[in-house]
């Protein structure tokens, strides 16, 4: 049983996927402070600082902050956009241009084409 989980854990997919987490958190703390550092400046600039934390409503004397709730929301969209259009519109861009040089392999003649070639062949060398 122990050596079942000691090879799961040294099983090089299990691995990869913690690299994949730990740069994925990291990318997301840069993607984070851009769009809070830049993007939501920018925004303040056209229509003041996009911050509805201090939005909220209380029915019977329970608050309902939606606030916070528009402004995660405002985040995600925004963290969205930039991942999309900084990370995956370059990356298939790239990918497209790596797939347009490699050139196509030739195919294997099939059982047919060959056992064809071989008829032709012995006709021409009958004439």
């Amino acid at each position: 049983m122990i050596s079942g989980f000691q090879k799961f854990l040294l099983r090089g997919n299990l691995i990869d996927l913690a690299v994949g987490v730990l740069i994925g958190a990291a990318f997301g703390k840069v993607v984070d402070s851009f769009t809070s550092g830049l993007i939501l400046p920018i925004i303040g600039i056209f229509g003041g600082v996009p911050d509805f934390t201090a939005l909220t409503f209380t029915v019977n004397g329970s608050i309902f902050k939606y606030g916070a709730f528009l402004t995660a929301l405002l985040s995600f969209v925004l963290t969205a956009a930039i991942i999309y259009f900084f990370v995956i519109v370059p990356f298939n861009h790239l990918m497209e241009r790596f797939k347009r040089q490699e050139k196509a392999a030739v195919a294997e003649p099939s059982n047919e084409e060959k056992l064809l070639a071989e008829i032709r062949d012995a006709i021409k060398g009958r004439v």
